[in-house]
């Protein structure tokens, strides 16, 4: 782990539930870097990869930047299920996770899904096809689960106020089936205009979400982080 690491993750297809053999470890951080480093007009790294392969970690500042922006990689990370490592402030950043929350991921969510179908369906419109690369290459079926994935846990955020990280046994079930190509091109299609439609009712009809992420408490916790480094 990177020097300073105060939480470390698991995200991924292991922690949706979604692994199979041979699936990667996704591995996701956050680490405090001490206060005087920032100082020095060459300012400190905000995020780092590995060590490990698949790992990837945040300064705290940048994460808790991008968790108040609902960015849906970081939220998650908050919510996973499988956490290897966590300090006192990484335990503190877990208590305060609902404050990250707003209802800016009902827009985030849904805008970086739409633009990552319409990259894959781009994708698609190249020869073969999308009907016959969906069926040919496992890499365009994953791409797809997890979009759709993406939109479940959307419309679980909206309706319920908190990530859909692991999923349950029927959606589990359904995703797989996208994934091994049990489901075909056009009916995930379909899935993801049911999904979307369902995402803007649930939206119209009364968000589970605060208006504004709660920034005093993320900005109170910033600070005590940062004094504690010094």
């Amino acid at each position: 782990m990177p020097e300073g690491t105060v939480l470390s993750v698991v995200t991924g297809s292991r922690a949706y539930g979604l692994d199979g053999e041979g699936s990667d470890v996704d591995r996701r951080g956050v680490f405090v870097i001490p206060t005087p480093m920032f100082w020095r007009l060459d300012k400190p790294p905000t995020h780092l990869d590995g060590p490990m392969a698949e790992q990837f970690s945040w300064e705290v500042e940048r994460f808790c930047v991008l968790a108040m922006r609902a960015n849906p990689t970081v939220l998650e990370c908050l919510w996973s299920p499988i956490v290897e490592h966590a300090t006192p402030v990484g335990e503190e950043l877990l208590a305060i996770r609902s404050a990250f929350l707003s209802r800016e991921a009902e827009r985030t969510f849904a805008a970086y899904s739409d633009d990552q179908f319409r990259r894959l369906e781009s994708r698609g419109g190249e020869p073969p096809g999308p009907d016959a690369r969906f069926a040919a290459e496992p890499r365009f079926r994953k791409m797809t689960m997890h979009l759709l994935r993406l939109l479940a846990g959307g419309l679980h955020l909206v309706r319920h106020g908190e990530p859909l990280v692991r999923v349950d046994d029927g959606l589990r079930a359904r995703l797989l089936a996208v994934r091994h190509g049990a489901t075909g091109w056009q009916e995930a299609k379909r899935w993801r205009a049911e999904l979307t439609g369902e995402l803007s009712a649930a939206i119209a009809g009364g968000s589970a979400l605060p208006d504004k992420p709660g920034k005093d408490v993320i900005e109170d916790f910033l600070m005590r982080v940062r004094r504690s480094a010094l």
